[in-house]
């Protein structure tokens, strides 16, 4: 039997990788299914498995050089078994990666006292990060500037960025929403959801709110293309989603129209989970149609985020709930009321809509917001 090759996956999301560790070197046995080497794209650090057991012959692609779908990054020797592991060997004794081995140094941490997220239990540069969180470390301060190498991630989004910017001409509709039925919403059903491990957040509210207005004004749930807007039938949602100094990556929400509140809530807290714990696939952040931007989870009021996804038509932007006096309409006179509102804006390209769209969909989003159903009883 010949060497069998190591291959980048067809599916990684972008059209490029920078290899980043190897976990194991040339002339170790291997089992089938082990890590072998981490990849990091724009979006996630995925780790490749060994397709087959045998002896690592050949490591193809090094460390930091730049990979494509299809290429080859090593080869594996079959003839010979991979000796097994003792019985009952822990699965911290496997060789720690570099970024691990320099966190444990930098941390303070032994990787030996974390339990792994990574295949086999492997411990990863998440699980040390998070760990490194829970502490309450602060880094210690520092009596000069240093420099911070880009992640392949940061430069991706930067690149992302200013291209979109360059590219599409960016408008942004500001409007004020009452949030008040939402809340009271949530403050009775967070409680009935949590009961089955769901956390109900203020994004699912969104997400089929987003859904609503997509199916009144569909022209904004399109994507730009130079000899036509193609407006797509599904509100495939994407949700922007922090990674902290990492960047972000936005998982999408598929058929969100087709999606009960409770399902959205659901799949979202599954979604961001694999977000922070470096884990989506390709596949969970491809084909998005629209996007969500839910700054004010930070505590932002108003920001006009940049549309993120290359060609897509626009993308929602929802500040921080406030409770503050508004003047409202009672019984043909006016009055004062203590409501809970947010700033909203929705950015467009503004090749693809105008202001007639932009301002119908905003209306039908703040309507089915402002709208929510009472809870019962």
């Amino acid at each position: 039997m010949g060497l069998i090759e190591v291959i980048v996956p067809a599916e990684q999301e972008g059209s490029r990788a920078v290899v980043r560790h190897w976990l194991k070197r040339p002339g170790e046995r291997v089992a089938q299914d082990d890590p072998l080497v981490e990849l990091e794209t724009d979006k996630v650090t995925q780790e490749i498995a060994a397709p087959a057991a045998g002896i690592l012959h050949e490591i193809v692609m090094q460390s930091d050089e730049i990979v494509t779908p299809g290429a080859v990054l090593a080869r594996i020797d079959p003839t010979s078994d991979p000796v097994a592991p003792p019985a009952g060997a822990p699965a911290a004794a496997r060789q720690h990666s570099p970024a691990v081995r320099r966190l444990a140094a930098e941390y303070g941490i032994d990787p030996g006292d974390i339990a792994g997220s990574g295949k086999g239990g492997r411990v990863t540069r998440e699980d040390m990060q998070a760990a490194h969180r829970a502490r309450g470390d602060t880094p210690a301060p520092q009596s000069c500037s240093r420099r911070v190498p880009h992640s392949p991630m940061r430069l991706a989004i930067a690149r992302n960025m200013a291209e979109s910017v360059a590219r599409a001409p960016h408008v942004t509709a500001l409007a004020e929403v009452d949030f008040t039925a939402v809340t009271r919403h949530r403050a009775h059903l967070k409680p009935l959801l949590a009961a089955q491990g769901i956390n109900l957040s203020l994004t699912p509210y969104l997400v089929v709110a987003a859904a609503a207005a997509l199916r009144a004004v569909p022209e904004v749930n399109s994507h730009w293309h130079e000899d036509a807007l193609e407006i797509h039938a599904d509100a495939n949602i994407g949700i922007g989603t922090a990674l902290g100094d990492a960047g972000l990556v936005v998982p999408v929400i598929r058929k969100a129209q087709d999606l009960t509140l409770e399902e959205v809530a659901g799949q979202l807290q599954e979604l961001t989970a694999r977000a922070r714990a470096g884990r989506l696939s390709a596949a969970e952040m491809a084909g998005g149609s629209f996007t969500i931007s839910n700054h004010g989870t930070s505590g932002t009021l108003l920001a006009a985020p940049v549309i993120l996804h290359d060609g897509q038509a626009a993308i929602l932007g929802v500040g921080k709930l406030e409770r503050r006096v508004v003047v409202r309409d009672a019984g043909g006179a006016e009055a004062l009321a203590i409501r809970t509102m947010a700033h909203v804006t929705l950015t467009i390209d503004h090749r693809a809509l105008d202001g007639h769209q932009t301002g119908r969909w905003l209306a039908a989003f703040a309507a089915r917001i402002e709208g929510w159903e009472a809870p019962p009883g």
